[in-house]
């Protein structure tokens, strides 16, 4: 049985959801996105399940143990984490009601897409009363992370210290692998060290992931950033895609697994598309469009923006057909912008995840009724 999201496992959990979702709900990775029929790809749901918020209580993971099992009853079979997360226990939850769902033969596992980033250096299971001391004795005297290798006392991508997060990613899930690992914020390296010595680090970092993707622990690997991709080319915290697709060219060579992307996107953060922050061909485009050109599996988070920005949605969002809350709106607005394959949604509670899995009842918008909701 794979312990990967296959391509026959995907299509098997589309057909089944056939009744509950629209149609074009799920969408082709890699390739056309629209190319539902096309060999060897994934079919993914375009819309995602998150889990950064909430409480650091039992109760908390009981309702993420239960949501995650929502989601993927209603047709959501892309799951996204990180391993600081509520200090681990949204992994921790989210994979018990993975398994459950997999051991009561509701699912197979090679159905839904798992995802989890690694860079922060996590407490465990809450803040402890003293953080310097608790880093110190967890990480830095057995010699899993070096004190010189770490950006703003909490950021690390060595390889032995990301070995050691995928393991315990892996232990909280209770999962062989995970489909997509993210370098967390990868930008923050940038905070302290040169663009030199962040090159250095960050090809050491594709080395170790090829690796664990050659061992068959992850699918592929990616980045998952805040500003990085959102700010113009001149500020300190830049990433640029094509240097660290070359990286991975460098590493993994022609077949490297260097293949995902995440960052935010909505009505509020809009610098995805309308600020040219990459060099492709010769030209300066927006991030979503450069992430198109490589091929990327893009996954967009905070499109509610937490809730911020559900008060201020333009009164042409009240057009969406079949869709009654402004979180569905702004949901389906993300969900439908060129280039994203999914939106990624915090859903801790059942209500929650029904609210927003209302969302892939109906069809994307398409381009027209795109721009008409955008007052084009």
């Amino acid at each position: 049985m794979s312990v990967l999201a296959s391509p026959e496992g995907t299509r098997r959990y589309e057909a089944r959801m056939r009744e509950k979702v629209a149609s074009d709900h799920f969408r082709t990775w890699p390739g056309s996105m629209d190319a539902a029929d096309a060999e060897g790809t994934l079919r993914l749901s375009s819309v995602g399940m998150g889990s950064y918020t909430g409480p650091t209580t039992p109760a908390a993971d009981d309702q993420y143990r239960d949501a995650v099992q929502e989601a993927v009853r209603a047709g959501i079979n892309v799951i996204d984490c990180a391993i600081n997360y509520r200090h681990q226990r949204s992994e921790r939850a989210l994979g018990k009601g993975i398994r459950t769902l997999i051991d009561q033969g509701e699912i197979q596992r090679d159905e839904i897409l798992v995802m989890t980033k690694g860079g922060y250096l996590p407490f465990d299971g809450d803040a402890p009363a003293d953080p310097a001391g608790y880093l110190r004795r967890t990480y830095f005297d057995p010699g899993i992370a070096d004190p010189g290798e770490v950006v703003a006392g909490c950021h690390c991508i060595a390889p032995k210290y990301l070995e050691n997060q995928l393991g315990r990613s892996l232990e909280n899930f209770g999962l062989a692998a995970v489909d997509v690992y993210f370098l967390h914020n990868l930008e923050q390296q940038l905070d302290e060290v040169s663009r030199e010595e962040f090159a250095i680090r960050v090809e050491n970092a594709f080395a170790y992931l090829e690796s664990e993707a050659e061992k068959g622990r992850i699918g592929i690997y990616g980045v998952a950033t805040w500003n990085g991709f959102r700010v113009p080319t001149d500020r300190k915290e830049h990433l640029d895609l094509a240097e660290l697709y070359a990286l991975a060219e460098k590493v993994g060579g022609v077949g490297h697994r260097f293949r995902a992307l995440q960052l935010p996107y909505n009505l509020g953060m809009l610098e995805a598309v309308n600020v040219p922050s990459q060099a492709v061909q010769g030209q300066q485009v927006p991030i979503l469009v450069a992430a198109q050109v490589f091929g990327m599996l893009t996954v967009t988070s905070v499109p509610l923006l937490q809730g911020q920005i559900l008060g201020h949605l333009p009164a042409t969002f009240s057009k969406m057909a079949g869709l009654t809350t402004p979180a569905q709106r702004a949901l389906q607005f993300a969900r439908s912008s060129p280039g994203i394959h999914a939106p990624l949604v915090g859903m801790k509670t059942r209500a929650h995840v029904q609210e927003n899995a209302r969302v892939a009842t109906v069809s994307p918008l398409d381009p027209q009724a795109f721009q008409a909701a955008m007052g084009g």
